[in-house]
């Protein structure tokens, strides 16, 4: 121990040359290296956590008495209903599924359409077996045809609207499927940007045509700007805006019957701020949609873990007490309104249950 101590004491007296110090200069640059980094880390945290928090305490509260269920939701439905896969027997269990809940629209995929706008026949050849058999088996209940494609904003590849035989393609394709007994058309175009006023042109056609018909044109829209003018902040950074503006919301909402909000996705880490978000964007959109046309926010019938949805998040009891908060806090009397349940190949007990004891419970209408 001595000696340790002895040599310990021998080597702090060594010569500079054989243990130099570091230069103060290098000992400066790294403290400011540190420095920056925590600063810069408190620049990008603080702005999140306080979103997060405002988040949090938007989902605070108690939603008002009514605030259920208007008999006005919607089902998204697969492909199997129209190409074959579903038998009679299927269709039996949806309409005991769907009997005393709110459920009045079922959007079947019926597509997708083609980047040019056509719609071969040969992708829905039992749509009017599904048809009919949902107006027998669950009356007034009302199957529109859910038609979607990838729009070559983001890229060269999709269906590009700004060329008007394309939209002339759109609108010939929704005659044609009108012409088998759909009762309306339910169309979800994606990625679409705010401001895109061929998209705009195209739902006045369309509309005029299903009115003339006395169906029913519905759309699948994005999610409003939590923050005025995010998405062109994000677009700008990323190249993908993700929301759209709330005046967009609003042109759109004012030229269909319906407008069915994509309120999943959110990248919300909690259950209390993905409800405050879903509360938030309920809020939004009442604020702009017409009183003439359903507004519908959607309900994760499904479980992913991603960077963009997390499962243990976005679930249906959080989705349904956001939407009764934000329907409280804007237009808690409002009749067309709902909820829209995405997606029924997905969908377990558990969905069903939040769906029926959360939103449906107390229903007069269902």
């Amino acid at each position: 121990m001595g000696r340790t101590e002895v040599a310990g004491s021998e080597n702090s007296s060594a010569p500079h040359g054989d243990t130099a110090p570091v230069p103060r200069s290098g000992a400066r640059r790294r403290r400011w290296i540190r420095r920056t980094a925590v600063g810069l880390a408190l620049l990008l945290l603080l702005p999140l956590l306080s979103v997060l928090t405002a988040l949090r305490i938007n989902y605070m509260g108690d939603p008002a008495d009514g605030t259920h269920s208007r008999g006005r939701d919607a089902l998204w439905l697969g492909h199997a209903w129209v190409d074959g896969r579903k038998k009679d027997a299927d269709v039996t269990a949806l309409a005991r599924r769907l009997r005393d809940t709110g459920i009045r629209d079922l959007y079947v995929h019926s597509g997708p359409l083609e980047h040019d706008g056509t719609l071969p026949a040969s992708v829905h050849p039992r749509a009017r077996w599904f048809i009919d058999a949902v107006h027998d088996q669950l009356p007034g209940v009302r199957v529109q045809a859910f038609l979607g494609d990838v729009v070559a904003t983001e890229s060269d590849e999709g269906m590009r609207l700004e060329d008007p035989t394309t939209r002339g393609t759109v609108l010939r394709s929704t005659r044609r499927i009108l012409d088998l007994g759909y009762d309306g058309v339910h169309l979800d175009l994606e990625p679409l940007h705010s401001g895109d006023r061929n998209y705009l042109r195209l739902l006045d056609a369309l509309h005029r045509e299903t009115r003339s018909r006395d169906a029913l044109l519905s759309v699948a829209a994005h999610q409003i700007d939590p923050l005025p003018g995010l998405h062109t902040l994000r677009g700008g950074l990323t190249g993908h805006p993700k929301w759209w503006s709330q005046e967009f919301f609003g042109q759109v909402a004012r030229r269909v019957d319906q407008i069915a909000v994509m309120s999943y996705d959110t990248a919300q880490p909690l259950e209390s701020t993905y409800g405050g978000y879903v509360a938030q964007q309920t809020s939004l959109a009442l604020e702009v949609t017409p009183p003439s046309t359903d507004l519908l926010m959607g309900l994760p019938f499904y479980w992913e873990n991603d960077v963009s949805h997390w499962g243990h998040a976005e679930t249906v009891p959080a989705a349904v007490r956001g939407v009764r908060l934000g329907l409280s806090r804007t237009d808690a009397d409002r009749a067309r309104f709902g909820v829209a349940l995405y997606i029924d190949y997905a969908a377990t007990e558990a969905n069903w249950r939040a769906y029926e004891e959360d939103w449906v419970s107390g229903c007069s209408a269902c």
